[in-house]
């Protein structure tokens, strides 16, 4: 496991390689709601099959704890996945979040959904980590929403992101990039915690 990012040598605005417009700052104002890719961001993108396929993967409990940060600070989050993972929709389930599985073309699946919810892709945030992302990640990112990679995303993934995290997936690379958009948003590292 690698070795926890060392916090004295935090820039306050820790971009990526992606697209420095500038202002992170204000697109994670704008931000209702946070979108995530699972595998290879929540888990570290291997799997454990058997004879009957997929057995198990492996998440980080700290990136579980993001999303109950973000929630309580009023970000809902929801995990967009091509696959049709068992175990991915029970750790939704055990999160309290939404979870659409097997989709295969995420930014006409995010478009459809902003549609039927009155968003624009402008108050999305997605955490992404392979080619599959890239569209959904480059037409948030023209809208003025926010992109985010762990650090061992794909390259062509760390150019279209806003926010590198200092670790890699499956490692609390997502709670990295929710308590850098938390502080942005002026919600203290050490907020009250709220399970509920």
């Amino acid at each position: 496991m690698p070795d926890p990012p060392d916090d004295d040598d935090e820039d306050d605005d820790d971009l990526g390689p992606g697209p420095d417009d500038g202002d992170p700052p204000r697109r994670a104002q704008r931000v209702t709601l946070v979108l995530t890719d699972c595998d290879g961001c929540l888990t570290d993108g291997g799997v454990f099959y058997g004879p009957e396929g997929e057995v198990m993967k492996r998440f980080s409990i700290r990136d579980g704890m993001g999303m109950v940060r973000l929630r309580n600070a009023g970000l809902p989050t929801a995990i967009v996945t091509g696959e049709r993972s068992p175990a991915v929709a029970r750790r939704a389930e055990k999160l309290r979040v939404e979870a659409y599985l097997g989709v295969a073309d995420k930014l006409a699946w995010a478009r459809a959904f902003c549609s039927d919810r009155d968003l624009t892709l402008a108050e999305l945030a997605f955490f992404g980590d392979d080619v599959n992302d890239v569209p959904i990640m480059r037409a948030i990112a023209e809208a003025g929403g926010l992109t985010a990679c762990p650090q061992d995303a794909m390259p062509v993934v760390q150019r279209d992101a806003h926010y590198l995290a200092r670790v890699p997936g499956g490692h609390g690379a997502f709670r990295d990039f929710a308590e850098w958009l938390l502080e942005r948003r002026g919600v203290a590292a050490d907020g009250g915690f709220d399970p509920g």
